[in-house]
């Protein structure tokens, strides 16, 4: 530590330690490519089942545009824009916050009860409307609530979307189970639930503007469209109930902190600290730094940077007496 009272640090000093940092070491971590991982966001589907269920959307996005073409008279594109999941507490209270009201379109695979909805908002919900009516001259009027003669047109064609996307897979059975709501999403679900958001757009063949829609599914409700297993009530095995514990810990979230090293100053030392001081730290900048996880140092690392951030390139694990 450069002080007052002692032994400072002179300008040059300090360059020639900033420059073993920036040595070529540091140079090859920069090229590390890494994958950032939030433990606070659901991961219901692996990165395998997650190709899968791209390649569903894709062919279920196919099978719309035939029917929206057909019911529009017209050529239409039906193209995925995107694939989220989402805790329904999470996601139904950053709705409610929302300004825009969606319209929502009710479907299961029960007459009696909703278990996913097409959802759109205002401006797509008139947008289709005037498409049905043949009326693609009028102004967008998406502010003023649908007749019963728009809301009848529109419940038939998002009616025929549910079936083209059920129809993508032999597992999916998927009908109509209600009216259209506005403003209130129409699904009985708890805070844990993980939902899966497949947003897409609806274009004209010879128009470059789109409509969005989305379609919201409980991720279990797509567990056999991309090969995963659920389990059924009843009794369970000594495997199943590991299992099903050791799904619940991989979404917990855990505090991961990357420590250089510590040092110890006096009273006086502290109090003379001023901005542009600098710590010496009595580890070697070839030494590995420690990643602490819940306060336990688990991993022994080396910094480095990645996409304009810090990072942490992992080496050996700790031993037990360390850890």
């Amino acid at each position: 530590m450069s002080s007052r009272a002692g032994n400072s640090l002179n300008r040059k000093r300090v360059e020639q330690l900033l420059k073993a940092v920036g040595s070529e070491r540091g140079k090859d971590a920069e090229q590390v490519e890494f994958t950032e991982y939030d433990w606070r966001k659901p991961h219901y589907f692996s990165s395998d089942q997650l190709v899968r269920l791209d390649g569903f959307a894709s062919v279920a996005a196919q099978a719309m545009t035939k029917r929206f073409s057909e019911f529009c008279r017209a050529r239409y594109d039906v193209r995925i824009a995107s694939i989220t999941q989402h805790f329904a507490g999470e996601y139904i209270e950053k709705s409610s916050e929302s300004e825009q009201k969606d319209y929502f379109v009710p479907f299961g695979t029960a007459a009696d009860s909703a278990s996913g909805l097409i959802g759109m908002p205002e401006k797509t919900a008139g947008a289709w409307t005037r498409q049905l009516l043949g009326d693609s001259e009028s102004q967008d009027d998406s502010k003023r609530d649908l007749s019963s003669l728009e809301e009848s047109l529109l419940l038939d064609l998002t009616s025929a979307l549910i079936e083209a996307f059920s129809e993508s897979s032999p597992t999916c059975s998927f009908s109509l189970t209600g009216d259209i709501i506005k403003g209130r999403m129409p699904l009985d679900l708890s805070a844990t639930d993980v939902l899966c958001r497949i947003s897409f757009d609806v274009k004209k063949a010879d128009s470059e503007e789109g409509a969005a829609a989305y379609l919201i599914i409980p991720c279990r409700e797509l567990a056999l469209v991309v090969g995963k297993t659920v389990a059924t009530a009843g009794e369970f095995s000594a495997n199943e109930v590991s299992r099903a514990i050791l799904d619940h810990l991989q979404e917990m979230t855990v505090t991961v902190t990357a420590q250089l090293d510590s040092t110890t100053l006096t009273f006086e030392e502290v109090m003379n600290l001023q901005v542009n001081d600098m710590l010496l730290l009595d580890k070697s900048v070839d030494e590995p730094i420690e990643l602490i996880v819940e306060g336990k140092a688990v991993f022994g690392a080396r910094p480095a940077k990645s996409g304009g951030k810090y990072a942490a390139v992992i080496g050996a694990m700790l031993d037990g007496d360390t850890a």
